[in-house]
């Protein structure tokens, strides 16, 4: 990828937009990463020679879009990942789903475990060998016909955490047709993180970054997303 959207920059931390279909860092597939993308404009804009430092603190699923921030120096990227691992980084998403769930606001916590074969994550017991904890906290924003428009604010980072749980619960993320199967609705993955919130690693300063999903396109365009972005 050439075009890199470039939300905030310093010395220390570098804050972009994930472009949705384009992996976080490097996959089997082979295809360019935003990691590499942003190593690439940091080594060119600044002329550094050799090998650049970029520290990947935390990754979206690839048909994910959204605000994502990269370290520029290996002790912002320990500082980062030690908010990470103590609940300070706050990441909220907006997705759409396929029905309404039931509870119009709540916390879901599964245990989840990943199938490496095909890459599928599942709802298990908690004492399946290898399970792990997901909690995340949803409310609904509005309904429109079929589907509803979810502000989603994640407590743990699984994988596919969201399209699981949510497709646990009957409610699929629209255009997941690997978790939500039928009951999913054809197109793009409706799933966006929207807003991403941490101190940062040198000044402590609180930091927060938004950045709203493609609006005029189909499912976000039926709903009022301006409006979300302000609650």
């Amino acid at each position: 990828m050439n075009d890199l959207t470039i939300l905030y920059e310093d010395n220390h931390i570098i804050v972009v937009l994930k472009p949705q279909g384009v992996p976080s860092c490097g996959d089997e597939s082979g295809d360019d990463s935003l990691l590499e993308a942003v190593r690439r404009y940091v080594k060119v804009t600044y002329e550094k020679p050799g090998n650049v430092y970029i520290g990947l603190i935390h990754r979206l699923d690839r048909p994910t879009g959204g605000v994502m921030v990269f370290a520029k120096t290996s002790k912002a990227a320990s500082r980062l990942a030690e908010q990470m691992r103590g609940g300070d980084f706050e990441k909220q998403y907006l997705t759409v789903l396929v029905g309404s769930p039931a509870e119009k606001r709540a916390t879901l916590v599964n245990y989840l475990k990943k199938n490496p074969v095909n890459n599928m994550v599942y709802i298990c017991p908690q004492t399946t060998d290898g399970a792990k904890m997901a909690s995340l906290e949803y409310e609904v924003l509005e309904e429109k016909g079929s589907c509803s428009l979810v502000r989603v604010k994640l407590h743990t980072g699984r994988t596919h955490q969201i399209r699981v749980q949510m497709a646990g619960i009957g409610t699929p993320v629209y255009g997941d047709m690997r978790y939500g199967g039928e009951n999913a609705k054809k197109g793009g993955l409706a799933l966006w993180a929207y807003s991403l919130s941490f101190t940062h690693p040198v000044t402590k300063e609180r930091m927060r970054f938004m950045a709203e999903p493609p609006v005029d396109a189909s499912p976000w365009k039926y709903f009022d997303v301006e409006k979300a972005l302000k609650l």
